[in-house]
C-alpha cells in the first residue's frame, strides 16, 4: 500500500511579486483518539487560530508573493453587502478532494464567489487565491505506545499522543476557475498548532 505523497513546495516563482489573498479555513476535524478537541477550542476560535499561522508562516516564509489574508477578505467583503460574499460562509471544503476531470476547476457558485473577492480585495485584480480547503489531525503513524520497555520493572509513563496535520491547499486561478497546484502539507506535534506550524513550514522547504 503506498503511503502518502510528499508535500509539494508552494509554486512562489510563479506567483511572485503577485497579489494572491488566502481564504479563511472552514473546515477543521480531528480524530477522537489524540483527544485535541479540548486543545483545539470552540471551532469558531479554533480556525481563527488556524488562520493566523497559515498566514502569518505564508508571510514570513514566502515574502516574495503579495500575500492578503482572510481580515482583508473579510473587510473587503463588508465594503460590498449584497455583492461579495461572506468569505467564512464559502464552500471551499468542496476542494478538499480533487475533482474529476482535467484540468481541476473549480464548481460554481465557488468558482464566482472566489473571483468576486478577488476583484474587490486589495489593490483588485488578483488573479490567484490559495485556498487551504481543510485541515485534519490524525493520530501519528508512528507514535510511540510505551512497548519498549518491556521487562521493565516499572512501565515508562505512555507518551503524549502525538498527532499528524494534514493541511490540504489550493491555488485557483479566478479567472479561468482552474486549480493550478494542489497538495497536502503534513507536520506532526505534541499540540495541534505545533503540528500545523510544522505543515506550513513544509511548504517552503530549505528554510529553518
Amino acid at each position: 500500500m503506498e503511503g502518502p505523497q510528499p508535500t509539494a513546495p508552494l509554486p512562489t516563482a510563479g506567483i511572485a511579486a503577485q497579489q494572491v489573498a488566502i481564504t479563511p479555513l472552514t473546515l477543521i476535524v480531528a480524530e477522537d483518539s489524540l483527544h485535541w478537541q479540548g486543545l483545539a477550542g470552540e471551532r469558531r476560535e479554533a480556525l481563527a487560530r488556524a488562520d493566523s499561522v497559515i498566514g502569518s508562516l505564508l508571510k514570513a516564509r514566502a515574502p516574495e508573493v503579495t500575500w492578503l489574508g482572510p481580515d482583508e477578505l473579510r473587510r473587503a467583503a463588508r465594503r460590498a453587502p449584497g455583492i461579495a460574499p461572506d468569505p467564512d460562509q464559502m464552500g471551499t471544503a468542496i476542494l478538499l478532494h480533487p475533482a474529476r476531470g482535467e484540468p481541476e476547476v473549480v464548481p460554481d457558485p465557488l468558482r464566482h464567489e472566489l473571483r468576486t473577492l478577488a476583484a474587490l480585495a486589495g489593490s483588485g485584480g488578483g488573479r490567484f487565491m490559495l485556498v487551504p480547503a481543510g485541515l485534519v489531525f490524525r493520530r501519528s503513524a508512528g507514535l510511540a505506545d510505551g512497548s519498549g520497555s518491556v521487562g521493565a520493572q516499572h512501565a515508562a509513563p505512555l507518551p503524549r499522543p502525538i498527532g499528524a496535520a494534514e493541511l490540504t491547499i489550493v491555488i485557483v486561478d479566478v479567472r479561468t476557475g482552474r486549480v493550478g497546484f494542489r497538495t497536502v502539507a503534513r507536520g506532526e506535534g505534541d499540540d495541534p498548532w505545533a503540528a500545523l506550524t510544522r505543515a506550513v513550514k513544509s511548504l517552503t522547504p530549505g528554510l529553518p
